[in-house]
């Protein structure tokens, strides 16, 4: 089960490459319409979410992983032009975490596109590639395990993916009588994963036979059988070997004493096809196992962007427009404005000079590798926060503007006399468009903390310079809210020295030591992840206006989602204190008007004043409002729970962790509230 090699660069086989609708043409081609290549269908959010390349996604009847990025070129060339996704500053954050992406990686979204009729074929040759993993199956009759080649493939109706399946003729097991009949396959549930992504099938020969190969196994080859009459209780398969009656439970390959049983890592990546050196411990793993698999994405909020950001932006898309031909084109502009434009790109609306100037920035050199490598291991996802906290700071032009460009409309909204003081501005945002990125994964340990990015994710393609990772783009509407940081700060001094933060901190710190990942940086202290008390301020707030938003505003809560801009001053940019409650959606769903009405003056001073009041409450008190961690317990909440301040974790951004109802307004035994309340 190892690969003896001394390289640093993959494996990789090309004759292995999945073409699923080069397939499909070249048995039409024969005059066969057996296995049609498309077998199911999944929304572009559980795509980058749930079931990205590398995953395991569960169909009817098998299972499937969507390939690495590679394979998707192959959809892509099949249409004349490609979309792209206009997030700049997403777009260079991608740049940074990806380890190698090339100067101009573009935002792409799913190869999809809508058929304008019922009959209409447009669209089908599109799609995400994947492939059938894992390739061991057994059959649900007679127990018999092997590999693809032991089962029949069907999928012969063209609107209906969910009968795609594998089958087994047979009698089915030992001293049935029955006569020979078609069972279908479904997967054997069992894999090999390492730390660092790596994922392989488990090898049931060698199990089964310890290692060595079967004595009475027929040129080379031994029936196997796996029998498994329990269900819900891990690893209690057996798996039996026909040639020569060894047997062995799958329960020995759990836990720690069998990591000397198992073999070494191969260092297979299934999803690029390819094998990488590795010789880590590896660990059993389930196919459902929720630590198959956890996305690395990066979000913003697209704001209008700053001159110089966008003549990057121009300058990027003239690089990839032009490709080699930019040298060439560059010094003389009556070509560059002929040739753009057959390509898509309109340089009408550009003078001669400024032509000149973004074609010279175009043409300049890349930034240092050893400057941009540096600049990845300081980034922090606040970064992605920090412009479009400033952008908001300043009011609309007019009582609405809206920017085109961007997609964002904001309106000014004026404070009611009875809305707390603390809440310094009100905005509505009317329309905003939301992108989010995948740029990598990770199995067994989710992602710590984003120093951690480089050495730990999964590459999404082959390429040692990637072009392109996939996105994408979703509309909506919410209300932003900005606190008075005078107000904040000093209720902040005043919190971090009481002892309910102190008792609050050391909690953190138990529980950063007691789930310290295997896989995380070593240098890090548990103040690096600790989020200050502004933060726990505003995210307890977030989530007592989206549970009584969600009675008015026509959405429920799990579509309601915050995004908190709460930081203290630090190098390079001002404190902030601020939240916006959002949904998004990607179609019209989210922009149906029913968050922003509630911004209104006469509307928002009732929403805020009835959360409140409903926080001092809950129907778990007293013990809600008094919970204090304490040793050795190492929960992440104060004064709060299920029943008052948490929320669904489509809604919430920290897993319902750093919340206080104490922090918001005075609790029995408590006086650290910022907000009062009077009746």
């Amino acid at each position: 089960m190892t690969i003896e090699t001394t390289a640093t660069e993959p494996i990789f086989d090309e004759a292995q490459a999945v073409d699923p609708l080069g397939d499909v043409e070249s048995a039409q081609s024969q005059g066969t319409l057996k296995n049609r290549a498309k077998v199911g269908s999944a929304r572009q959010s559980s795509l980058i979410y749930t079931y990205g390349p590398g995953s395991v996604m569960d169909l009817p009847n098998f299972t499937i992983m969507p390939t690495g990025l590679d394979e998707w070129d192959r959809i892509w060339q099949r249409r004349d032009g490609i979309p792209t996704i206009h997030a700049p500053r997403l777009r260079e954050a991608v740049r940074r975490l990806i380890k190698g992406a090339h100067r101009d990686i573009e935002l792409r979204p799913f190869p999809w596109q809508a058929s304008r009729s019922n009959f209409g074929k447009e669209g089908n040759d599109l799609g995400v590639p994947a492939r059938i993993f894992p390739q061991w199956l057994r059959c649900t009759s007679c127990d018999t395990l092997g590999p693809l080649g032991y089962f029949n493939y069907v999928n012969t109706h063209p609107y209906r993916t969910d009968l795609a399946q594998f089958e087994h003729k047979c009698r089915g097991r030992k001293g049935s009588h029955k006569k020979a009949s078609v069972h279908p396959a479904v997967p054997a549930r069992y894999l090999l994963a390492c730390q660092d992504g790596h994922v392989d099938e488990f090898p049931y020969e060698l199990w089964v036979h310890r290692g060595r190969g079967c004595t009475e196994a027929v040129q080379g080859t031994a029936p196997l059988t796996m029998s498994d009459r329990s269900f819900g209780r891990g690893a209690v398969a057996t798996i039996k070997c026909g040639a020569c009656g060894s047997t062995r439970a799958m329960n020995e390959a759990q836990g720690e004493a069998a990591r000397d049983k198992l073999p070494r890592c191969r260092g297979r990546h299934a999803h690029l096809d390819a094998f990488y050196p590795c010789e880590n411990e590896v660990r059993l793993i389930l196919v459902g196992a929720s630590n198959l698999w956890f996305p690395a994405t990066q979000s913003v909020i697209v704001m209008p962007e700053q001159e110089e950001m966008l003549d990057e932006e121009i300058a990027s898309r003239i690089r990839v427009t032009l490709g080699d031909k930019l040298k060439r084109y560059a010094k003389n502009l009556d070509f560059a404005r002929d040739y753009l434009p057959e390509k898509g790109f309109d340089v009408s609306g550009y003078s001669d000079d400024r032509l000149k100037q973004l074609l010279d920035l175009a043409m300049a050199p890349p930034e240092d590798s050893a400057a941009d490598k540096q600049q990845q291991q300081r980034w922090d996802p606040i970064d992605l926060l920090v412009p479009e906290w400033r952008y908001l700071q300043s009011d609309p032009l007019g009582d609405r503007h809206s920017d085109p460009q961007s997609g964002l409309t904001l309106s000014r909204r004026n404070k009611h006399a009875a809305l707390p003081g603390q809440i310094d501005r009100v905005l509505a945002v009317e329309s905003l468009r939301k992108v989010n990125a995948l740029v990598g994964f990770t199995r067994i340990d989710e992602i710590d903390r984003v120093d951690d990015l480089p050495d730990r994710m999964v590459p999404l393609a082959r390429s040692t310079r990637p072009k392109w990772t996939v996105a994408t783009e979703d509309r909506g509407e919410g209300i932003f809210l900005q606190f008075d940081e005078k107000a904040v700060d000093n209720w902040e001094q005043r919190i971090l020295k009481s002892g309910l933060w102190a008792a609050l901190r050391a909690a953190h710190a138990r529980n950063f030591t007691n789930r310290y990942s295997e896989t995380a940086a070593k240098d890090l202290e548990p103040d690096d992840r600790l989020r200050p008390p502004r933060y726990w301020l505003l995210h307890t707030f977030s989530h007592i206006l989206i549970r009584e938003m969600a009675m008015t505003c026509g959405y429920n809560a799990a579509s309601l989602s915050e995004r908190l801009y709460a930081w203290q001053a630090a190098e390079g940019r001002e404190p902030a204190a601020g939240l916006l409650i959002c949904t998004t959606a990607s179609d019209s769903d989210g922009t149906l008007g029913g968050l922003v009405e509630l911004s209104k003056e006469d509307r928002l001073h009732e929403i805020v004043g009835n959360a409140l009041r409903r926080a001092q409450r809950c129907s778990s008190d007293p013990i809600c409002a008094t919970r204090t961690p304490k040793d050795p317990e190492d929960f992440l909440h104060g004064a709060a729970c299920h029943c008052c301040a948490m929320a669904s974790e489509t809604s919430c951004e920290r897993a319902n962790r750093f919340l206080d109802r104490r922090f918001l307004i005075d609790l029995p035994g408590s006086s650290l509230g910022f907000f009062e309340i009077t009746s």
